[in-house]
Parts: C-alpha cells; structure tokens; sequence
C-alpha cells in the first residue's frame, strides 16, 4: 500500500501556509478551495501537515504510534494535495486498494459529468472546475480514522495471492531455492589443470 509519493514534485516548505504562498495566483486559489472542502469534511483524529513535499492529512503517531510501513517515521497517509508540473492533484489513500470505496467514487464522480483522471489514489486536475468539490468532501468524510487503520493494516498483511492459494489447499509454501554458483570452488581442480598436473608427472618419470 504504497502511493509512490517520491515520484512527484516534492516542494521544501515547512508549512501550508508556505506552501500555499509559493504558488502562482490561479493555483493557489484552486488548492484553497479543494484544502477547505477537507478540511470541512475531515474526520475527527487526522492531521493535517506538510509531508511528502504535499500538504498532507494524516493519522498522527499519538494515535497510530507504527506509522507509516514503507517510512515509520512518517505518520500514516491519508490524503494529500500538490501542485505538480503539468496538474494538480488529490490523492486519496482512503481509496487506494478498497474496491468497494473506488467503485462508488468512480460512480458518483461520472453522475457529476465531469470527467475524472484517475490513476490508483491519484485524482489529477488543471483547473477548480474540473472538482465536483461536493464529492471529495464526502469521499474523505466516508473513512473516519479507526476504520481506515483497519483497513490499512488488512492491506498491508494480506498475503500475495500465490501464498494464498497454498495455504487455502493444505500446501506447504515454496521454498526459496538456492542461488546458482557461479564460481568454482578454490579446492576443486579444473579440469586444464588435472590434465597440466598429468603432463608434469610424465615428464618427471
């Protein structure tokens, strides 16, 4: 469960409001609107900070002290904005591997008419008009915190499906096989050299 944060623009501002004064005019009005949107539907429990380079919402370690599994030091993602090169984007951990969640987003954004670039978790946007900001206000207020903790840690411990599937029929899993040699042995003669070895001894008779 991994959104791939350190692909994207990362900015150095310690804080939102740093974050937000870094940006042209035009952008930083369309940020605005869709942080207040969160901010009005944000369960109670989450955080909102600079992380990843974005503007983050997220579980606080005083709440979920493991953090996040790919970074602990970091609190566990929930959501964030940025301002990219070419867009601006949403991203929605709190619909990143939940089918059921990403279905009924998909839906309810297609009712709007607008039209969604969607990658995993990533909602990309070029300007305010192309956000039904209705919809991302209830899509983050479906998933209060405890919930998304569960959902989090059965992702994360979800076997692959291979192992699954063994497990389900009785088999043992597969053992790691070995990794091929590819030197010989220091004390194992080669065969050059057996034959040199037999030259000399005829030689010496």
């Amino acid at each position: 469960m991994s959104p791939g944060y350190d692909r994207f623009m990362q900015s150095k501002a310690t804080s939102v409001e740093q974050y937000l004064a870094e940006l042209p005019e035009d952008r930083r009005a369309a940020i605005e609107a869709v942080r207040a949107t969160i901010l009005k539907h944000l369960p109670k429990g989450y955080e909102e900070g600079m992380q990843y380079g974005m503007i983050g919402y997220f579980v606080p370690h005083s709440v979920y002290p493991p953090g996040y599994h790919c970074s602990p030091e970091q609190p566990l993602p929930f959501a964030s904005l940025a301002s990219q090169k070419n867009y601006m984007a949403i991203y929605l951990m709190c619909i990143y591997g939940d089918r059921e969640h990403a279905a009924w987003f998909r839906k309810a954004w297609a009712e709007t008419g607008k039209k969604l670039d969607m990658g995993k978790s990533c909602v990309r946007f070029k300007k305010i008009d192309d956000v039904p900001l209705e919809l991302i206000g209830q899509a983050v207020k479906r998933v209060p915190v405890k919930k998304f903790i569960e959902h989090y840690e059965a992702a994360i411990n979800r076997p692959t499906r291979k192992r699954a599937k063994k497990a389900k029929e009785g088999q043992p899993a597969a053992k790691k096989k070995p990794a091929p040699k590819t030197k010989r042995s220091a004390t194992k003669p080669t065969k050059k050299k057996k034959a040199s070895a037999r030259a000399a001894k005829k030689k010496t008779k």
